[in-house]
C-alpha cells in the first residue's frame, strides 16, 4: 500500500510543470520622478530579459519623460552625460554607445514600452545599475540590475 501511495505521489509531483524562472520585469514610473523598484533582478538562466516600462503620471514626455537604461554602474554616470546632449529624440541615449546593455525609448504619461536583451551581457563580477537619462532624471530615478540564480 505505501508503495501505491509513493508511486502515485511521485507521479503526480513529475506532472508538475517545472518552475522556469521568470524573464521579465515590470517597472512603473511617475510623475514624482519614481520608480516603482530600486531593484531588477535577472536569472542568470534566462536568455534574454524583458524589462516592461510604465508610466503612470499624466504629464507629456517632453516635461516629465522616462526611460530605463541598463549599464555597469562605473558608466552609469558617463552614459547620462552623454545623454543628455544626444535629446529627446535619440531617447536620451547617445547612438552607438556600447557601454549601454539596453534602453527603453523614452515614454510620457499613461504610455509603457519594453525591451529585450542578451543576458548572457551581465557577468556576476561586475555591478550594474538601471536609471533614466531624462535630464536631472539620473541621480534620482536608479537602482541596481542583479545577476541571480
Amino acid at each position: 500500500m505505501l508503495a501505491k501511495i509513493t508511486f502515485a505521489a511521485l507521479l503526480s509531483a513529475m506532472s508538475l510543470p517545472a518552475l522556469a524562472a521568470q524573464c521579465d520585469v515590470t517597472v512603473d514610473s511617475n510623475d514624482a520622478m519614481q520608480f516603482s523598484t530600486k531593484e531588477i533582478v535577472v536569472d542568470k538562466s534566462c536568455k534574454e530579459f524583458t524589462v516592461n516600462l510604465k508610466h503612470s503620471g499624466q504629464l507629456p514626455k517632453a516635461a516629465m519623460g522616462h526611460n530605463i537604461v541598463i549599464t555597469k554602474e562605473v558608466d552609469k554616470q558617463g552614459v547620462a552625460t552623454d545623454g543628455m546632449t544626444a535629446g529627446l529624440d535619440k531617447d536620451y541615449v547617445k547612438e552607438g554607445d556600447d557601454r549601454v546593455i539596453a534602453h527603453t525609448k523614452v515614454i510620457g504619461g499613461g504610455e509603457s514600452t519594453s525591451v529585450t536583451f542578451d543576458a548572457s551581457k551581465l557577468s556576476a563580477s561586475d555591478n550594474y545599475v538601471f536609471f533614466c537619462s531624462f535630464p536631472g532624471h539620473w541621480a534620482i530615478m536608479t537602482g541596481t540590475v542583479k545577476l541571480s540564480g
